[in-house]
C-alpha cells in the first residue's frame, strides 16, 4: 500500500501562537511544500474560515502542483442535521479538492460532553458524512480526535469509530494524539491492541502527533514501525502549544533511517531550503538546532570530533548532510584543536595542512583570544583574516592605518539624540579626516569610516551593515565587563559575512568588528 505523507502546516501549523498566514502566504507555503514532495497539503477549513475558502478558490486557478494534492478539512455533519442539509459539509464540496479530511470524535467523553449527543448518533454522523462525500467522488481521511485518550477510557468505542469510518468508505483512519501526551511505547501498544480488536490492517491507519511530551516525531516513527502507512505533520513542527510532529524530521527518519522512499526522487535534498523559506514566510527565526534542517544540525565544536571527521566525516555525522540540502560546519572555539582549525580553514578555502607552523600559531591564537571573550563560531570572516595573517604572503592588506577616532552623543533641548563620529586615518599615504552623523555612536563611526575611505575604495558604497549584536560578558575576575560585538555586512551581490570585536569598551569592540568587516569585504572584491 502506498505510503502517504500528509502536511497540515496551513491548518494545524497555523494555530501556533503569534503565527498568521495571509492567503498569499498560504499559496507560497503550498508551493514550497509541493517542491518538498509531500503527497497531501491540507489547506484549511473552507466554509468555516473565510480566508481558507478564498485560499482554495485561488489555489485552483493559481497553483499547478507537481507532487501534492489538496485536502480540505472539516467536521462531520452536526447532530440531528441531515448530511445534505449541513452547510459546513456543503463548504467541503465547494472547495473542489480531491481529498477531504474529516475530524470525528473518537473519545466517548467528548461525544457526550462536547458534542452533547449519543454514542450511536456520533457513529451515524461519521457514517453519513463519509458516505455522502464518497458519493461525490472525494477521497476521505478521518482524523480521530483524542483517539489515544479515548482508547484509554473506552477502547471498544474507539474501535467502533474506526470500523464505522472505514466501512463507510474512508481511505485511512488517522489516530490523533490531540493532547500530545503519549510516549512511543504507548503508541505501539494502542495500535497493537486496536488491530487485534478490530482486524483492521495497520496500513489503513494514520498517525497525527502533537509534541506536548517532546515525542511527536518519535511517536510518529513508532506508529510507522507498528505498520501505519500515513503520517501527518507540519513544517518545522509549527502548531498549537509545543507544536506538531516536524514533517522534515519525520520524513528524514523514514527515508534515511527506515529506508522507506516516502518522497519523490530529488525532493529530500530540498529540505533545508524549504524549511528556511517557510520560516521566513511565517516571520519566525529558523531554529538553528532543528534536526536535519537546522544550521547547527551538522556543526561540530569539540576537537575530538574534528580529529575523527578529518579521517571520515561520517564518523561523527549520522548522515551525509548534503542528502537533506545541509552542510557540515566546523566551529572554531577554545575547545578547538589543530584538527578543528585545519578543517575550518579548509572549509574557507585555505590550506593549513601544508603549513604546520602556521597551523600551530593559529590554534594557539584562537585559544588565547577565546579565553579573553572572543568567539569565532559565528564570525567566519574574522577567523579567515586571522588564518591569512599567519600564512606566508596570505595576509589581507589593511586598507588604512588609524591615527585616532572620536565619538560623541548629543542630547538636544528638543529631545533629539544625535551621534557624531570623527576618524583620522592614513590611506595610501594620504592623511584623511572624516566626520559623519548617525542614529547611534556605532552607526556614526561606521559612516565616518566609509566617508574617509570611499574615495580610495569606491566598492565600499555597496557594503551595508545588516546586523549588529552586543553581548556583555563577565570579566576574568567576575567584576569587570567585557563586551563582544558581532557585525554582519552584506554587499550589493547579496554576499554576507560576519566579524567579531571584543573590548571592555563597546565602541572599541565595535571598531574592531567594523575594521575587520571592511578589510574582509575589500579583500573579497579584489580576489
Amino acid at each position: 500500500m502506498t505510503f502517504q505523507v500528509y502536511d497540515t502546516t496551513l491548518r494545524d501549523g497555523a494555530q501556533r501562537e503569534g503565527l498568521s498566514y495571509s492567503v498569499v502566504d498560504k499559496l507560497a507555503v503550498a508551493r514550497l511544500l509541493d517542491e518538498f514532495g509531500v503527497g497531501f497539503i491540507e489547506g484549511g477549513w473552507p466554509g468555516a474560515v473565510p480566508k481558507d475558502t478564498e485560499f482554495f478558490r485561488r489555489a485552483r486557478k493559481e497553483l499547478d502542483l507537481r507532487h501534492a494534492v489538496f485536502a480540505a478539512f472539516g467536521a462531520t455533519r452536526r447532530a440531528g442535521v441531515a448530511v445534505d442539509a449541513d452547510p459546513q459539509v456543503r463548504g467541503l464540496l465547494d472547495a473542489e479538492t480531491p481529498v477531504v479530511t474529516l475530524v470525528a470524535k473518537a473519545d466517548l467523553r467528548h461525544v457526550e460532553r462536547a458534542l452533547r449527543t449519543t454514542p450511536a448518533e456520533n457513529l451515524a454522523m461519521i457514517r453519513d458524512t463519509v458516505a455522502h462525500l464518497v458519493r461525490h467522488d472525494r477521497r476521505i481521511f478521518v482524523d480521530g480526535e483524542h483517539f489515544f485518550d479515548g482508547h484509554r477510557h473506552d477502547p471498544a468505542y474507539g474501535a467502533a469509530v474506526v470500523e464505522t469510518a472505514l466501512a463507510a468508505g474512508a481511505e485511512r483512519f488517522v489516530l490523533c494524539d490531540t493532547n500530545g501526551g503519549m510516549l512511543p511505547s504507548q503508541v505501539t501498544a494502542v495500535i497493537t491492541d486496536l488491530t487485534a480488536r478490530t482486524g483492521v490492517a495497520p496500513e489503513l491507519l494514520g498517525m497525527h502527533a502533537q509534541n506536548d511530551t517532546a515525542c511527536a516525531v518519535a511517536n510518529t516513527i513508532a506508529a510507522v514501525e507498528a505498520g501505519v502507512r500515513h503520517v501527518q505533520g507540519t513544517a518545522n513542527g509549527y502548531g498549537e502549544r509545543p507544536g506538531n510532529a516536524d514533517i522534515f524530521a519525520v520524513v528524514g527518519n523514514l527515508q534515511l533511517k527506515l529506508g522507506l522512499p516516502v518522497l519523490p526522487a530529488g525532493c529530500l535534498e530540498q529540505m533545508v531550503r524549504v524549511s528556511h523559506a517557510i520560516a521566513e514566510i511565517a516571520n519566525i527565526v529558523p531554529d538553528t538546532h532543528q534536526a536535519y534542517a537546522g544550521a547547527a544540525a551538522f556543526a561540530h565544536k569539540a576537537g575530538l570530533h574534528a580529529s575523527a571527521i578529518k579521517v571520515d566525516p561520517l564518523l561523527y555525522n549520522h548522515v551525509d548532510p548534503s542528502v537533506v540540502g545541509n552542510d557540515m560546519r566546523i566551529l572554531v572555539t577554545e575547545m578547538a584543536g589543530r584538527a578543528s582549525v585545519e578543517l575550518k580553514s579548509r572549509e574557507l578555502g585555505l590550506d593549513l595542512a601544508g603549513h604546520p607552523e602556521a597551523l600551530s600559531k593559529v590554534t594557539g591564537r584562537v585559544k588565547e583570544l577565546e579565553a579573553d571573550g572572543w568567539s569565532f563560531e559565528a564570525a567566519d570572516a574574522s577567523f579567515e583574516l586571522l588564518v591569512r595573517s599567519e600564512l606566508p604572503g596570505g595576509a589581507a592588506p589593511r586598507p588604512f592605518a588609524l591615527e585616532s577616532y572620536r565619538v560623541q552623543v548629543e542630547h538636544r533641548e528638543d529631545g533629539a539624540v544625535v551621534s557624531e563620529a570623527t576618524v583620522k586615518i592614513r590611506v595610501r599615504g594620504e592623511r584623511v579626516i572624516a566626520t559623519a552623523e548617525g542614529n547611534g555612536p556605532i552607526n556614526a563611526l561606521d559612516e565616518a569610516l566609509r566617508v574617509g575611505l570611499s574615495r580610495h575604495y569606491p566598492e565600499l558604497l555597496g557594503f551595508e551593515l545588516a546586523d549588529y549584536k552586543v553581548r556583555i560578558l563577565e570579566g576574568s575576575h567576575g567584576t569587570g565587563a567585557v563586551t563582544r560585538v558581532l557585525v554582519e555586512t552584506v554587499d550589493g551581490a547579496g554576499n554576507d559575512w560576519t566579524t567579531v570585536g571584543v573590548h571592555p569598551n563597546v565602541v572599541e569592540a565595535s571598531w574592531h568588528a567594523l575594521v575587520d568587516a571592511l578589510t574582509y569585504g575589500l579583500a573579497r572584491t579584489r580576489v
